[in-house]
């Protein structure tokens, strides 16, 4: 089988790699990871990954990673939201093009190949009720919801012609993410555990009340390869999920921190609010009713404690500063 991941790169893409390697439940005979710069050598020492490098905006690049006898591609590359909220232009190209790109792709190679494309909870936004259903309609708020719905209906569409089978899934905050903070408006999540953990200060730029629908690394790479391997059959005609998650206030979060690391690891979390940042997070959905994904049988994270314990042992062997 011959898999490519956009985004093989960044933290999901390697720990996804990882696990397709690792178990090679489908028999994998080549993953191809693009990324804007290379795989890790604990992955190209493996003779089956290909590194490819470059832009995702790049036509003929993405005409080498995905090839006529591509059978599966798990869509990764995104501009993340406070990205692709300050550089309209660059988000386009990158969450809308691209993905419209690797589509026109599997059309033209007419081999209907898999293809799972990583969405977003930003799809909602505006005046939601207290618990999002499977059936709420997408209201998004910034640029980078705009162009994960838009991708959302597009393998939705190209699905229905036949032209591919996608699986669209939409993605809670990912915490605990290895690695320093980027420009998604909600990596102050990862950092108020990952770097007190580490001996540094992180700073929140939201008030301790925020709500936030948080799922762990773990459970997303679990979800994402199910999404892939589930049958065509279960997702019906409507072919997006919203993954199951679990609610935590900010505050409890920090909580979990100190009760795993104690109380001086907890401390050294700042409380400096950000309106620009409130602004994006306050939009997202903060309960969601999971019912389908829970039906087809996904994954659900329970607690904070947990998910900083599995960090701990997954990317800092067990060692707390």
């Amino acid at each position: 089988m011959k898999i490519a991941i956009t985004g093989g790169a960044g933290f999901l893409g390697k720990k996804l790699a990882r696990s397709l390697l690792d178990d090679n439940a489908l028999g994998v005979e080549e993953l191809v990871l693009a990324d804007m710069v290379a795989a890790p050598d604990e992955l190209t020492g493996d003779a089956r990954v290909r590194s490819v490098v470059g832009d995702v905006t790049d036509a003929d690049l993405l005409a080498d990673v995905v090839q006529a006898d591509t059978d599966s591609v798990f869509h990764l590359a995104a501009v993340v939201s406070a990205g692709a909220e300050a550089d309209f232009d660059l988000g386009m190209a990158v969450n809308l093009d691209a993905t419209r790109t690797i589509l026109d792709l599997a059309r033209k190679h007419g081999n209907a190949p898999r293809i799972v494309f990583s969405s977003s909870c930003a799809v909602y936004g505006g005046d939601l009720p207290e618990v999002v259903s499977d059936n709420q309609q997408i209201t998004p708020q910034n640029s980078y919801g705009v162009q994960k719905a838009i991708g959302e209906l597009l393998v939705n569409d190209y699905s229905r012609k036949g032209y591919l089978d996608g699986r669209c899934l939409r993605y809670p905050t990912v915490v605990v993410r290895p690695g320093k903070p980027n420009k998604a408006a909600s990596t102050f999540a990862s950092s108020i555990i990952r770097e007190p953990l580490q001996g540094e200060a992180a700073v929140c730029p939201v008030k301790a009340e925020t709500e936030m629908w948080l799922a762990s690394p773990r459970t997303i790479v679990a979800n994402t390869r199910h999404a892939h391997d589930i049958d065509a059959g279960a997702w019906g005609p409507w072919r997006t999920v919203p993954l199951p998650g679990f609610t935590a206030t900010v505050r409890g979060m920090v909580d979990a921190l100190e009760a795993v690391a104690g109380a001086e690891v907890a401390s050294r979390v700042q409380w400096e609010p950000d309106p620009v940042i409130e602004k994006i997070v306050y939009g997202w959905p903060t309960r969601l009713d999971t019912a389908r994904a829970d039906t087809m049988g996904f994954k659900r994270d329970t607690d904070m404690e947990s998910i900083i314990r599995a960090f701990i042992e997954d990317e800092l062997d067990g060692v707390v500063k």
